[in-house]
């Protein structure tokens, strides 16, 4: 199933598309990301699930041999030194299927990115 030929509604229909063992890691991405902002809302973005707090916050989405997560530009930036070990592009990162998903990490990027978020809606406010 060529998922660039898909149209999802929700994220659960986008991770059920791939195999049990993919599910599962994305299923444990998706837990992360809930628990760093638990008042995100899933949304489909892009055609990839995404969380979304006063703007979108993260994105993830299954590629041939890795998962990429695009925590946005500015994530990517507050975060270089310690993305480094990753293989990537400007924009984003790649986890491997083979190791496991850097949990704290993930969970600091996102909890930078929903400060970041706020903090913009403050000061559109002003």
């Amino acid at each position: 199933m060529e998922k660039d030929k898909l149209k999802f509604q929700t994220v659960d229909e986008y991770i059920m598309q791939f195999p049990v063992e993919i599910q599962e890691t994305l299923q444990q991405l998706r837990f992360i990301i809930k628990e760093a902002a638990p008042e995100a809302e899933e949304i489909i973005s892009y055609q990839m699930p995404a969380f979304s707090l006063n703007g979108t916050l993260v994105y993830f989405a299954v590629w041939k041999n890795h998962i990429g997560f695009y925590p946005t530009s500015s994530g990517m930036n507050a975060f270089k030194n310690e993305l480094s070990p990753y293989k990537g592009t400007k924009s984003s990162v790649h986890f491997s299927f083979t190791k496991p998903l850097p949990s704290e990490l993930i969970s600091r990027i996102v909890k930078f990115r929903v400060a970041e978020n706020k903090k913009k809606a403050q000061d559109e406010i002003k």
